[in-house]
């Protein structure tokens, strides 16, 4: 009874530790807030569904910034600096004139350590016939006309706390009653997201969750794809990797991670950005496990032209490289997007490092009592036996009356 008691407190003092580990992990802690058109006065007033939202976070001798505007396709921008005191400035007249770079600039140049940009392109809808849910081996007919992000009328940032919304639509009958709708929200200290797929995310990134609601489909099996481009340095290369791990915890039926990087070419050198999201999106707002389908991307390829992004253009000048993939959601079998007339999907965007999910506390007990109660067993069974070989093992000598 003494030996059941020690291991049972051996087990909670390991779930204990276990799970201190994997919660505090990511102690680091910045101070984040949320400025919307930094520094525009009312001398000057923005085309409607134009807005430049600033999320600044302060570090001890660092600071992140990232920028989201809806000028052009919706792009976030994400720059590092290496002193808690940059700022961003913005000449505003340019900078909605389109003029060229450095109509936005975060100062003092010298600090900036590393900068990169994700942009939203073009959502494409094909008639998935054939229930292939596979776009790369359509014939071109399948394909309707893109939707142009960049032309996509915007509404006005929604700002709370910690988040910003932005949805819009270009205009069309499909978008009569439906919205396109991006939401980002920043993060000041490592954590893991309250709804599904409970991305983990650190000091270092913020989220982006993107969203169908309401959209009227072209055909009765229509399916979606998203173009996604980044802009970096010519000589940081891009490439996806994926993760893969035997614990869906926190993702029903989820066991891969993946991650756009942006790294030298030397693959021992470390990471210096990315974008992370697990292989799934959801058919309703509140996601469910009857409700989660898979979604597949393509290799991202260099592309000859930065995107059409305002905030591109306003920031990064030669040297910058642009590259692109493609997100499809959906796999051959499921339902189509008429079924629910939504589908959302969310993603990581950050510094460094991506995060990575360690095991969970309860399958690391789970493991730790399903391999160790077995050897406790043998162990215990071995000894009993040897204690009663040597109990009823006759001596060698019988004692002389």
């Amino acid at each position: 009874m003494a030996f059941t008691v020690n291991t049972a407190q051996l087990l909670l003092l390991l779930l204990h530790f276990v799970s201190g580990f994997i919660i505090d992990g990511d102690k680091y802690k910045r101070q984040v807030s949320l400025e919307l058109n930094p520094g525009l006065n009312s001398s000057i007033t923005p085309p409607p569904g134009v807005s430049l939202l600033h999320v600044r976070a302060v570090g001890a001798n660092d600071t992140l910034h990232f920028l989201f505007c809806s000028l052009g396709a919706p792009t976030l921008l994400m720059v590092h600096t290496n002193t808690s005191s940059s700022s961003v400035k913005v000449d505003w007249r340019r900078f909605l004139s389109g003029s060229p770079p450095s109509s936005l600039q975060v100062e003092p140049e010298s600090s900036i350590l590393y900068s990169s940009a994700l942009i939203f392109t073009q959502l494409w809808e094909y008639d998935d016939a054939n229930n292939t849910a596979n776009p790369q081996t359509l014939p071109p007919s399948s394909f309707l006309p893109p939707y142009e992000l960049q032309n996509f009328t915007w509404g006005d940032l929604n700002l709370t706390a910690d988040s910003a919304r932005l949805c819009g639509g270009d205009g069309s009958p499909s978008f009569s009653n439906g919205s396109f709708c991006l939401e980002i929200t920043a993060f000041g200290s490592g954590g893991r997201d309250h709804g599904w797929p409970r991305l983990l995310h650190n000091a270092n990134s913020s989220q982006l969750r993107v969203w169908l609601d309401g959209v009227t489909a072209r055909s009765n099996h229509s399916r979606f794809s998203l173009e996604l481009q980044t802009v970096g340095s010519s000589d940081l290369p891009s490439r996806v990797e994926v993760l893969r791990s035997i614990d869906d915890e926190y993702t029903p039926s989820i066991f891969q991670v993946h991650q756009w990087v942006a790294s030298p070419f030397n693959t021992t050198s470390p990471v210096l950005g990315y974008t992370q999201w697990k292989p799934v999106a959801y058919r309703i707002a509140n996601p469910s496990l009857e409700e989660a389908t898979p979604c597949r991307h393509s290799s991202p390829v260099p592309l000859p032209e930065l995107p059409p992004s305002g905030l591109v253009r306003a920031y990064f000048g030669d040297g910058y490289q642009a590259s692109g993939l493609n997100v499809s959601f959906g796999i051959a079998g499921d339902p189509f997007y008429n079924t629910t007339d939504y589908l959302s999907w969310t993603m990581l965007v950050g510094l460094g490092t991506p995060p990575v999910d360690s095991f969970s506390p309860l399958v690391i007990v789970i493991m730790a009592v399903g391999l160790g109660t077995p050897l406790i067993l043998i162990l215990l069974g071995g000894v009993y036996v040897c204690i009663r070989k040597r109990r009823t093992e006759p001596l060698a000598y019988e004692p002389i009356n």
